[in-house]
């Protein structure tokens, strides 16, 4: 494999598992951010602690659905404003 090849491989890789705008169950929720909650558009602020190994989780919900949520960034502080934003540009409703 030649050396752009082995570089855009790992930027892939990179982009995949942080990717913005990506849907996933709250339950597998496994790096800090920000993200949006599908059901109620409630913003959600998961620090690293959040998800830290080892740690349990400072949330728990239990239902019969599960839960989805958006996430729109790394930073878990974003400000309200650019929260907002984040989220219209991915067409998600917001009640933040």
């Amino acid at each position: 494999m030649s050396n752009t090849a082995t570089q855009n491989a790992a930027n892939t890789n990179y982009y995949t598992s942080t990717q913005f705008g990506t849907t996933v169950p709250y339950d597998q929720i496994n790096s800090p951010g920000a993200y949006v909650c599908q059901w109620s558009g409630h913003l959600l602020r998961v620090p690293e602690d959040g998800v830290a190994a080892g740690r349990s989780p400072m949330v728990n919900i239990v239902g019969s659905e599960p839960l989805f949520v958006t996430k729109i960034s790394d930073n878990p502080w974003i400000t309200l404003t650019k929260a907002r934003l984040v989220a219209a540009n991915f067409d998600l409703n917001v009640n933040f």
